[in-house]
């Protein structure tokens, strides 16, 4: 055996660990189907302009620990993510907060903001929601779901709110201040110069293989690490043996535009269903840029098949049940751990896949 570690996987969870056991004497090689370090939080350089290759990632966290451990690898800028929703031309602020109610209804205070969603709740006559749309309309009331809720969730699920399971948006975050700040966390910001160089960091000291299929890699290479850290998709290490599991995939139209300034934010979500696409990033302005061009990526939904990336897991009552199965065979292995989005089947926030991998390094 040549390696302690065989790590598959060279996203956040897998530099992480990697970097954890080199440092901790242990011998890592790292793999990666693609041919670059970083997975989806990968950044590339474009006309000067720090672009997420992959949809906006905006750090954001509680956890001082996490933070602390993420600053060792860069400096962070003070961009706070501030995204507005387009819906027909009319301009909305995210999350929803006095400002999105102001321009909704014309309130100026909580108090009035507050019956005007009590009343199209009441109005609404559900006590019970038995779907997304009826989750929605007993939480926020028509005006906010019609305009900022529905067309926006449909096209990233690829179905109708009515037959979507309410535990989607079982909470929607309502702000009855003037705030436009999308998190609460207290730590809030995105690495200047990009997510790559903290990836090359923390892979300085680990031999890494892109390009490279585990699969191939391992039947070439039977034994080649005593223990394997797997980041894949759960499903797939078993054959898929009791069937696939689900997700939904994105798709990215990225160009340069002759501009200094296209659409004045990061983030412009459009929540009309007849709208392609659920946004468009402006590259430029995660970082206070003030290039002459301007970098813009329009973000599609997309089902999810087999040689697609796979994004979001689609955890509903069937798939989740699948997902134990394989679980429970991933219990079994003595030699291999599963971890991050795919290995657990789980959406993680940034921050979490750190904790994660953090806490795994140090129990293991």
């Amino acid at each position: 055996m040549k390696y302690d570690y065989l790590i598959v996987g060279a996203g956040l969870f897998g530099v992480v660990a990697a970097h954890e056991m080199t440092k901790a004497g242990k011998k890592c090689i790292v793999l990666d189907r693609r041919g670059h370090i970083g997975g989806n939080i990968y950044t590339e350089d474009v006309e000067g302009i720090c672009v997420h290759k992959y949809g906006p990632h905006i750090f954001h966290t509680k956890n001082k620990k996490v933070w602390d451990y993420i600053n060792k690898f860069a400096e962070f800028n003070h961009y706070i993510n501030m995204p507005v929703a387009n819906y027909k031309n009319e301009i909305y602020n995210l999350p929803f907060n006095m400002n999105t109610f102001n321009k909704m209804w014309g309130v100026k205070t909580p108090d009035e903001a507050r019956a005007m969603i009590d009343a199209q709740r009441l109005k609404s006559g559900i006590k019970e929601p038995k779907n997304l749309e009826e989750q929605a309309l007993f939480l926020v009331g028509r005006d906010i779901y019609e305009k900022l809720i529905k067309g926006y969730t449909e096209k990233q699920w690829g179905r109708d709110c009515k037959d979507l399971p309410p535990f989607i948006i079982k909470r929607l975050p309502l702000r009855f201040v003037y705030d436009n700040n999308y998190f609460d966390d207290p730590f809030q910001g995105i690495p200047v110069g990009g997510y790559t160089p903290i990836a090359e960091k923390m892979l300085e000291n680990c031999e890494v293989r892109l390009n490279t299929d585990y699969f191939d890699f391992i039947a070439r290479n039977p034994g080649i690490a005593k223990k394997t850290v797997y980041t894949g998709a759960i499903d797939e290490f078993f054959g898929c043996r009791f069937g696939a599991l689900e997700y939904r995939s994105l798709r990215f139209e990225t160009k340069i535009l002759p501009t200094d300034n296209y659409q004045g934010n990061a983030i412009v979500n459009y929540t009309e269903r007849e709208v392609p696409y659920t946004r468009v990033i402006e590259h430029k302005h995660f970082a206070f840029g003030n290039q002459p061009n301007t970098v813009i990526t329009h973000e599609y939904p997309a089902a999810w098949e087999r040689g697609l990336e796979p994004y979001y897991p689609i955890n509903d009552e069937r798939n989740n049940a699948l997902y134990e199965k394989y679980k429970a065979l991933a219990d079994g292995q003595d030699d291999v751990y599963f971890g991050g989005r795919l290995g657990q089947y789980k959406y993680f926030d940034m921050d979490k896949v750190i904790a994660e991998a953090l806490d795994f390094s140090e129990r293991v």
